[in-house]
């Protein structure tokens, strides 16, 4: 049995930054109780070369917002990338969830052979087709950032842990 382009995208996509939202609330607990400088952590990076974390969070939020526009061809809006605080990137998060929630399965499903064209990097485009995209490109690059962002906290002193990255807020 085969999975829908829908279900294959929109929850893992939601899941994944609805669990960032969370521990960006676990920062901004560490900072309070620390009484530390939050941009200690938003511009902490783990390498010279690496993108600091207010980046990371940014990133993400676009992978799932522009790679779910380009599969659906909904539009996605545009964001400004000026967020500096925890709580500016967490207002982030959340307006990519609510774009998500604006795109209906039906414009996502069926659209595996479809060809779409996307930046990848100056001046330079790559076309691929929806599945493959998704697959190997989308959801490994939310992955990416938003571990990237759970390494940089988690190396700080953030207390959170697995259940955090793949579970989120357990009710």
């Amino acid at each position: 049995m085969s999975i829908s382009m829908s279900s294959a995208g929109l929850p893992i996509c939601t899941n994944m930054l609805t669990n960032l939202a969370h521990m960006l609330d676990l920062a901004q607990a560490f900072v309070g109780a620390r009484k530390c400088d939050p941009g200690a952590l938003t511009q902490y990076r783990l390498a010279p070369d690496m993108l600091p974390f207010t980046r990371q969070i940014l990133i993400a939020c676009d992978a799932a917002k522009n790679g779910v526009s380009r599969i659906s061809g909904v539009e996605a809006p545009k964001f400004d990338d000026t967020e500096t605080t925890l709580a500016e990137l967490k207002t982030r998060i959340e307006k990519t969830l609510a774009y998500l929630k604006t795109v209906p399965a039906s414009a996502l499903d069926w659209t595996e052979t479809k060809e779409i064209t996307f930046p990848a990097g100056r001046d330079v485009t790559r076309t691929m087709e929806c599945e493959a995209y998704l697959k190997h490109l989308l959801l490994p690059n939310l992955f990416f950032h938003v571990t990237m962002a759970y390494a940089i906290l988690r190396h700080n002193g953030v207390e959170l842990g697995k259940k955090d990255y793949l579970l989120g807020p357990v009710a």
